[in-house]
């Protein structure tokens, strides 16, 4: 898919309370302001997919005019607060996605019970070069939180690439032996992710051809932290594309709106613009980084490395040249299986 150019971009204005556009493409708009006053503002039932990455209180850089340093109880209050505004604005059948620690994920779901909100999955997206905490297990996951207002409107299968050695390229389970059963497209994306490169990639001059991909489950095995200069602006690690591209695209179809009340570096925005969704986001504190992701999308720049295992990073030099015409945009590597081709017959929604 072929990105919008942009209609406009405007200069960033500095941190405040009343949200302002940005920002803007065919699809979607950047706000600059107060995540909870742009929610406010938002009609209810409207969205179709929200995802939120609220900052994790940890006492990290996130730039001028955002907290990461609240008390508990205050953290709480706030978050239960935006968490609110989250479910009003859903249309029924939406879908809440919310990444945090397990910590505040706890209680982020507890919330959402009370709230009449329908608890889908914990998907477990693991990080296993954290840093130990003494007298605790060594922390290796981040949580990633998946409700829906009543039954979901929309759920399309996810695949990923089947696990195989980075030596000897030859897939890593046997399936029971039962590997020649399979759907010749793969198995179910699971529900826990993995670090990537550390252990797997990509060899697919060892599968046959249409076998290579997998339905994903509930352990996200390979999602990277983006470590690349190019994108990393602030103490706090952006999200690497391919989760946002996997949430979006099982919770929505072309032409649905996803909204982030926390855009961070602009991943959400640029996933959706990537899958032809429209999309709203806002960010309290610099937008100079996601302007930048944005503009680089539409001038063809998705890098693969951002989007799928076992792929060389793009370094900084390629692209600029990339942006001054010399670099061919990369293919998209990510993979939706239809509704269609999940029951074999079309549905109606």
């Amino acid at each position: 898919m072929t990105a919008p150019k942009p209609r406009r971009a405007r200069e960033a204005p500095t941190p405040t309370k009343s949200p302002r556009v940005v920002y803007e493409t065919d699809l979607g708009t950047l706000w600059q302001g107060d995540c909870l006053a742009w929610l406010r503002s938002l009609p209810s039932e409207s969205v179709d997919c929200v995802f939120a990455d609220p900052p994790f209180n940890l006492k990290k850089i996130y730039g001028a005019g955002v907290r990461d340093d609240m008390a508990e109880a205050e953290y709480l209050a706030w978050s239960c607060e935006w968490l609110d505004e989250c479910v009003r604005v859903l249309t029924p059948g939406g879908a809440l996605l919310v990444f945090n620690l397990p910590r505040w994920c706890i209680e982020y779901g507890a919330h959402l019970n009370r709230a009449g909100m329908v608890f889908r999955h914990w998907i477990a997206c693991r990080m296993p070069k954290s840093m130990p905490i003494p007298g605790r297990l060594s922390p290796s996951h981040y949580a990633l939180l998946y409700y829906t207002k009543g039954k979901p409107r929309t759920f399309n299968v996810i695949r990923q690439p089947v696990q195989t050695c980075r030596h000897c390229g030859g897939e890593v389970k046997d399936y029971g032996g039962h590997r020649d059963k399979l759907n010749p497209a793969g198995l179910r994306l699971q529900d826990v992710f993995d670090a990537p490169e550390e252990v797997w990639e990509e060899a697919p001059f060892a599968l046959p051809k249409g076998q290579g991909w997998s339905r994903i489950d509930e352990v996200w095995e390979d999602v990277p932290p983006v470590r690349h200069a190019r994108y990393k602006h602030r103490d706090a690690n952006a999200l690497a594309p391919i989760l946002l591209e996997r949430c979006i695209g099982m919770s929505t179809n072309p032409g649905d709106l996803v909204i982030d009340p926390f855009c961070g570096t602009g991943t959400t925005a640029v996933a959706a613009e990537h899958l032809g969704r429209r999309w709203a986001t806002i960010e309290l504190g610099d937008t100079a980084p996601a302007v930048q992701r944005l503009e680089d999308h539409a001038a063809g720049l998705h890098p693969r490395w951002e989007t799928a295992r076992g792929i060389k990073r793009v370094s900084p030099a390629a692209m600029d040249r990339h942006r001054r015409g010399s670099v061919r945009p990369e293919p998209d590597l990510f993979a939706v299986e239809s509704p269609a081709a999940q029951h074999g017959k079309s549905k109606k929604r």
